[in-house]
C-alpha cells in the first residue's frame, strides 16, 4: 500500500529537481499548481502510439535486415 506521505516525499523531490523548489514552496503549492508546473516541465503531450496496421506498413516499407 502506498501512504500518501511516501507521494508527498516523491513528489517534492520532482518538485525540487525538476522545478528547483524549496521544500517550503513545495508545501505551500496547491496539488494544481503542482500539476502545472510538473505539465509545463514535461511538455506538449505527444501522439498516441501507431496502431497495428501503421506499424505493420511501417515494417513493410522498411524491412530489417
Amino acid at each position: 500500500m502506498i501512504l500518501f506521505a511516501d507521494s508527498a516525499v516523491r513528489l517534492a523531490g520532482l518538485a525540487g529537481a525538476l522545478a528547483g523548489w524549496r521544500p517550503g514552496e513545495f508545501w505551500r503549492a496547491t496539488p494544481a499548481e503542482l500539476e502545472a508546473v510538473l505539465a509545463a516541465l514535461a511538455g506538449p503531450a505527444g501522439d498516441a502510439p501507431p496502431d497495428a496496421a501503421t506499424m505493420a506498413a511501417l515494417k513493410e516499407q522498411f524491412p530489417d535486415g
